[in-house]
Order: C-alpha cells, then structure tokens, then sequence
C-alpha cells in the first residue's frame, strides 16, 4: 500500500492498483495466463513448421509472421506487467523470500520466451528473403517493419537453437545469478555511520546520497570513508560477480561471431562505431571544460583539485530541503508550462503514488523508471533527501515514464527503444525543469546552485560516463584471457578516472570501488550502458534548443519522436530536427551549450560573496 507523504515519511509506491497481492487471485490468474499463452506459442512453432529448414511459401510466411507478432506481443506485454510487479516488490525488500520465489519463477517463464523468441529469429533469418514480399501485404507486418528486418539481420549472430535454448536457461544460475548477488548486496549492505554523536546503521543507498551530496564538507568526506570500507568488505563477492557476468558476455560474444562484446551493444543502441566514436571524440575535445568546470568548483571549495566525494558536492544556497510536496508542485509547474498533457500526466503519477522515495534497508540504490510495454503503466524508485539533485532525478525518471505513457497502445516489438533513446526523454525533461529553475532564481547564490547541480549532471553524464567505458573495454580485454582480481579491478578504475578527470581530480582521493558502485557493470543483457547516457544528453540538448527556437510548435514533434523510438532508427529520428549523428558539428554544438553554462558557472564563482 502506498503511504502518505510527511516530513518524515516519504511516499511509498502503490502496486495493488497492479495486482492486489503475491497471493492474490489475479496475480495467479496472470502467472497462469502467461504460462498458457507460453505452451500455446510452442504448439504454434511446432504445428508451423518453424523449426524445419526447408524454406516456406510467401503466404505460410506471412502466417507465421503475423501469428507471431500477434502472440508474442502479448506474451511479453503481460510478461513485463507481472516482472515490473514484482521487480518493485524486490527492489525495495531484497529480503521478501516469496517475492523472491515468485521472480525466480518469472525468470523461468521469462527464458522460455526467450527461447521462442530465439527460435523465430532463426527461422526468420532463413526466410530472409521473402520479408519484402511479406512486409507489402501484410499491414500487421509493416507496422513492425524495422523490428522483423532488424530481427532477421540479427540472426545471423545466433548459435544453433539448441546452445540458444541451453544458454538461456544455464543463464539463470549463472549471469542473471550474479546480477541479482550484486543487487542484493547493495540493497542489503548496511553502513555504521555517526550522526548527531550516535553511530547508526544506514543503508548503502543513504551513505551514497550523503557522500556525493551533502551539504556539509565533513559529512560527505566522513561518508565517504564509510562507504569505501563497507565496499572493502563486500570486495570479494563483488569481483566474483564481475568476472562471472563479464566472462560469460565475452563467451557468448565468440560463440555467436561478434567482433566483440560492443559489437552486440551498438546493434542493440542502433548505431555502428563510427556514430560512437564522432560523439567520444567531440566529447575529448571538450574535456578541457569539463576539468575548468571542476577546478573552479575546487577552488570555489577552498582546494587544488577534488576528492572524489566532492565531485557533485552543492554550492550556493545549499541550505534549503525541498520536501517531497515542494518537488511535486515545481515538477509540476515545470512539465504543464511546457505541455499540459505533460503536467497532467505528472501529476497523476504522483497523486497515484507511482513514486517510491524512502531510502531504507534492503531497497535498490540510485534511482530508476521501470515500465511495462505498450501499457503505460510506470513505476518510479529514487532515495529521496531533499536536495536539488533528488529534484532533478525525479524530474528526469518522469521523464521515462512520460515516454512510456507517448508508446500506450503500441504492441511489445513497437516499444522497444534502443539505448540511445532510452535516455533522452528523460534528460531532456532534467534540461527543462533546470532551466525553468534558472529563470526564476532571486539570486546569484542561487543560481550557482542549480548550475552546479546541472553541470554535476552533465559530469556524470559525459565524462564519468567516458571513464567508465573505458573501463568496462579494458576488463573485457583482459578477462578474454583471464579473471580479474579486486586490486587490478580498482588500479584500472583508477587509471581511466585519472585520464578522463585530468588535473581536476585529486589522484589521492580516488574511489576505489567505483566499479562496484555502478550497477550497470552488472546488467545480464547489456554491456557498456555508460554511452547511451552521453548520446541521450547531447541529443536531448539538441533536441531542447530545437524548443527554444520553436517554442510551442515544437512539442508535437517531440511527442511524437517519443511514441516512435521503438520504430525508427536513431539517426532518422535525428534527421526530422535537421540533426545529423555523423557529423562533429551536431555533438560539438550540444557540447557549446553545456560550455557555455560552464562559463556562467564560472563567473558566478568570481562575483564577492556578499552578491
């Protein structure tokens, strides 16, 4: 049930309005629902021959086409409501062992889809060439058109249907395993903390927030010290759980003739390298600002250059906590000045308690929008505390949700937006809020600390994003050829943080377990989530300077570039605003816009104190 928001009991999210229990009669009736619809689509392989080799007819094709968008479409839109169910569940009790049981039992489903999935691709690919033919006469067809070509020209990155069917189900026990050990350990890990004299047991999630953004100086180093030793116990487990899901990409990644493990991640982002490598290469360009950035913000408190608790540390009028009624209201204001159906939409997820915002033990750190395809149905995770940061983070999650609520209606295939859009709704909205913000600041001191905060964003966005790549692409290449021990995992952590940050970081004061912090480096499915939140940044920056220009007539464009994400390529998308990804002038002239605060940012920084 949902809680009521107070000072000191922050909202909790209603899922009943879901399904009314893990017991319930209609949860069991879902379960059972999806179960059914699995052995019917497996009849349906069989009886249509999907297994078999010989090639088929036009029209026999066009059958199992349709009879497959139709199915698997709602397989997956009742699969992602049941997991979003009791994903929420697990997420904010890590402990809840019938959750737990019933997720296990999900995942299992879950892989048999995937196998069925895997299957249609195989065939689909033998069927190649009778795709055109198909996608003319069938309307069904062409309104998944980019999915079913994308499909079929993946396939030729499948193993045989019986290491696909094993490797999904030896998943479970192996890399899904060690993604949730990780989950479970952040979510669990409990850190003794003083405050106010007395030592307390706060969540890891809770530590976080103080060490990176507490007002207080002493706070966030004392923070971070203790989140640093309570990383230290959990070393082991954490190394085992990286060298685990890391290994098993880069097997899977040979075994399926990929060049390397990026190779699948770009198909999945729908870009090749050389998008990738126009957007890192502006990105260095522009580093030398970044670090300005960051050493001003060093002198600004009183050091040479920042530990790394002090990278997104407030500054300005740091003393004022929003409430979570207060973050409500100005998000509020913010989306329904730009697009009423956007406020309204924000309002009704938070008078419905779609928000959960307590940080407690044994609930997931950071913050996240999880959503079930085509249905419009969103949850939302953060661990509130009243600062400005926690403002644009709800702001930026609504964002996700906002997009999910543009795709309502569209089937399970037409929804799924590659990573380099995933983030772009939601940044943009981070951009919108923050700039509304700045036109109504009262003073300079203010102002400093809604810059700060988004230029924070933007470090974390785009150039610990960068570090982390680099990472990520240097433990691949060396896990190729064996295990990764703790310390090689934080010297190279280390290495690529003091590349990226330069002068502006203290190298004495770097976190050493940063790669366990972030919980991407741990995701079973994808591999290198740190690009795809840079692209989302510079292209929501692109497409917020599109609204400046236009003003309102800019808005139905960008609804309807949201409700067309899982259907479009990025770069056509792109091509609509007159924006090309190939170019260095598109990222170089998002890249201009954060400069350019960055050297507001600065001037601020220099104004006398009593301004």
């Amino acid at each position: 049930m949902a809680t009521t928001d107070t000072e000191n009991n922050l909202p909790h999210w209603d899922l009943d309005s879901i399904y009314p229990g893990l017991e319930s009669e209609p949860f069991e009736q879902a379960v059972g629902e999806l179960a059914a619809r699995i052995d019917d689509f497996d009849k349906f392989l069989i009886d249509h021959g999907v297994a078999q080799v010989s090639p088929s007819t036009d029209a026999a094709a066009m059958s199992i086409i349709e009879g497959y968008l139709d199915q698997m479409n709602l397989i997956m839109r009742l699969n992602s409501t049941l997991r979003l169910y009791v994903w929420c569940i697990v997420d904010t009790d890590s402990s809840n062992e019938l959750a737990l049981r019933k997720l296990s039992e999900l995942d299992s489903l879950n892989t048999r889809s995937k196998q069925q999935i895997t299957q249609f691709q195989s065939w689909l690919g033998r069927q190649q060439t009778l795709l055109p033919e198909v996608l003319s006469k069938s309307e069904l067809a062409k309104a998944h058109s980019l999915y079913l070509q994308e499909t079929a020209d993946q396939s030729r990155y499948l193993m045989s249907d019986a290491e696909e069917s094993l490797a999904a189900e030896l998943a479970l026990s192996g890399i899904i395993a060690w993604a949730k050990l990780h989950g479970t350990i952040w979510s669990q890990l409990e850190v003794p903390f003083e405050r106010d004299g007395k030592i307390e047991q706060i969540p890891m999630p809770m530590i976080q927030n103080l060490a990176l953004f507490d007002s207080d100086a002493d706070v966030r180093q004392r923070a971070g010290a203790a989140e640093v030793v309570a990383w230290a116990t959990m070393r082991e487990p954490l190394t085992a759980a990286l060298n685990g899901v890391m290994g098993a990409k880069i097997t899977l990644a040979k075994r399926r003739g990929r060049q390397d493990v990026l190779h699948a991640t770009l198909d999945q982002a729908r870009i090749d390298r050389s998008i990738l490598d126009v957007m890192q290469n502006s990105i260095r360009d522009a580093l030398p600002s970044f670090r300005a950035y960051l050493k001003t913000k060093a002198r600004t408190l009183g050091k040479d250059s920042l530990p790394w608790w002090d990278l997104y540390a407030p500054l300005g009028k740091t003393d004022h906590r929003f409430t979570f009624q207060e973050t409500q209201q100005f998000i509020v204001n913010q989306f329904d000045k730009f697009d009423p159906p956007m406020g309204a939409f924000s309002r009704h997820a938070f008078e419905n308690h779609w928000i959960d915002a307590e940080p407690r033990s044994g609930k997931q750190g950071g913050g996240y929008c999880n959503g079930a395809y085509g249905t419009g149905i969103s949850r939302i995770l953060c661990n509130f505390d009243g600062s400005l940061q926690q403002v644009f983070t709800i702001a930026h999650e609504l964002g996700h949700a906002f997009h999910a609520h543009c795709q309502t209606g569209k089937t399970y295939q037409q929804c799924l937006a590659p990573m380099t859009l995933v983030e772009s709704a939601s940044l943009f909205c981070e951009t919108l809020v923050t700039d509304q913000a700045l036109v109504n600041v009262a003073s300079p001191q203010e102002e400093l600390t809604i810059l700060n905060t988004f230029l924070g964003t933007a470090v974390l966005n785009i150039v610990s994003t960068l570090s982390a790549y680099l990472f990520e692409q240097e433990v691949f290449k060396r896990r190729e050829h064996a295990e990764l021990s703790v310390d090689e995992l934080c010297s190279i952590s280390k290495q690529f943080e003091v590349e990226i940050f330069g002068e502006a970081l203290n190298p004495e004061h770097i976190h050493p377990y940063a790669w366990a912090a972030i919980p991407h480096n741990f995701m079973p499915n994808i591999s290198f989530y740190n690009f795809p939140y840079a692209f989302g940044l510079l292209f929501s920056l692109g497409l917020y300077d599109q609204y400046q220009q236009r003003g309102s007539a800019f808005v139905p464009d960008f609804e309807s570039l949201l409700a067309s994400t899982g259907e479009v390529m990025p770069s056509e998308l792109a091509a609509r605003f007159g924006m090309n990804l190939r170019e260095p002038v598109f990222w170089q002239a998002s890249l201009r816009l954060i400069e350019k605060r960055i050297q507001r940012f600065q001037q601020l920084c220099n104004m006398p104190k009593e301004q």
